[in-house]
């Protein structure tokens, strides 16, 4: 292992880059070359505020790193990843991968033809809950999911389901290691022209099914996991990075006493720090990152199909225009929610026989 420092670079000076800005400032093995953004004065602030110099075209950049981070729109991804691979420049590409699959195995092409390094910002595989939590996961045959937070302009260019839901399809992905063999989903476009509420059941060819929930609507954020398995039921509290455990001791539960309640120890590292020393273990030590570029395509994948289902339902789609007052909004999103809440209850019913 080298302990030559790591000249890095940040594309995207928004909200996402400035964490990875702030992060890359305090570690000791890298070295902030520069900040890019095509917003000047957002560029300059940024880099002034961490010692590093401002960059308005990201080819003025690239020569001068040896990895990037790209923090840039989703449909700029292609276009700047592939510029960052060709010249050999290690990237780690904020999810999603891109904002179609043949851009995806593009990127996954030049990475292999470059022999560079490929990371997919799945940032949510290092929350220290999560890490915590794959320990005592076994073969787990429920999973309810909920991801829900306000809403962000910034994101208004894609929908909830690349935006919020595909860091929880690359959980399940990553957990599961089985295929989905079915999909079932529904969503409504609130604020931007994309849906802003997500509700979909996947089934998956190991038998288990998984409920997930992504809304940018909701005024208060949460982040919540919860996995049914045949001896525990696991709750992982993703904001606070909290992991609570019940476990039965013996076969059959005759009162609470038979039941063990485990509040494992959680690390308290930042998953931002931990995705990024990942990335620089992988480009020191040449080896394949967790969340790859081919693990990203495979969540993509599955997050294209969501939204394609989605799209069967015919929900009313969002307007530049406000045609809609704030009263009839909010019904229009109850009514989305109870939507969602019937149908899995429904599905529940079917599955059990009722």
């Amino acid at each position: 292992m080298s302990d030559k420092k790591i000249r890095f670079g940040v594309i995207g000076a928004g909200k996402i880059g400035t964490f990875h800005v702030r992060t890359l400032s305090k570690m000791k093995n890298i070295e902030l070359v520069g900040v890019c953004d095509n917003d000047p004065m957002r560029a300059q602030k940024l880099a002034w505020e961490y010692n590093s110099t401002a960059y308005t075209k990201y080819e003025d950049l690239i020569p001068q790193v040896e990895a990037v981070i790209v923090a840039a729109p989703t449909e700029l991804h292609h276009k700047i990843g592939m510029y960052c691979l060709d010249h050999k420049v290690n990237t780690l590409m904020e999810k999603p991968i891109a904002s179609t699959m043949d851009q995806a195995r593009e990127l996954i092409a030049k990475a292999h033809e470059k022999d560079v390094i490929l990371q997919i910002g799945h940032v949510e595989r290092f929350n220290p809950a999560v890490l915590e939590a794959f320990k005592y996961i076994k073969d787990p045959k429920f999973i309810a999911i909920k991801r829900l937070g306000p809403y962000d302009p910034r994101m208004a260019n894609i929908g909830v389901v690349l935006d919020l839901m595909i860091h929880d399809i690359d959980l399940l992905l990553t957990m599961l290691k089985s295929d989905v063999v079915s999909i079932d989903a529904i969503g409504l476009s609130a604020f931007s022209a994309h849906e802003d509420i997500a509700n979909v059941r996947l089934k998956f060819a190991n038998g288990c099914t998984a409920d997930v929930t992504a809304s940018r609507a909701s005024f208060e954020r949460s982040r919540y996991m919860n996995l049914y398995q045949e001896d525990a039921y696991i709750s992982v509290d993703f904001m606070n990075a909290r992991v609570k455990i019940y476990r039965k001791k013996v076969p059959v539960i005759k009162s609470l006493n038979d039941i063990d309640v485990i509040y494992p120890t959680v690390d308290k590292q930042m998953p931002i720090t931990s995705e990024i020393l990942h990335f620089v273990d992988c480009i020191q030590n040449d080896k394949t990152p967790g969340p790859s570029g081919e693990k990203g395509s495979k969540a993509l994948l599955i997050a294209l199909k969501i939204i394609d289902e989605i799209k069967r339902y015919n929900v009313p789609q969002g307007s530049k225009e406000e045609k809609h007052g704030p009263m009839h909004l909010m019904h229009e999103i109850g009514t989305a929610a109870k939507i969602a809440l019937d149908e899995s209850l429904g599905n529940l019913k079917r599955g059990s026989g009722k």
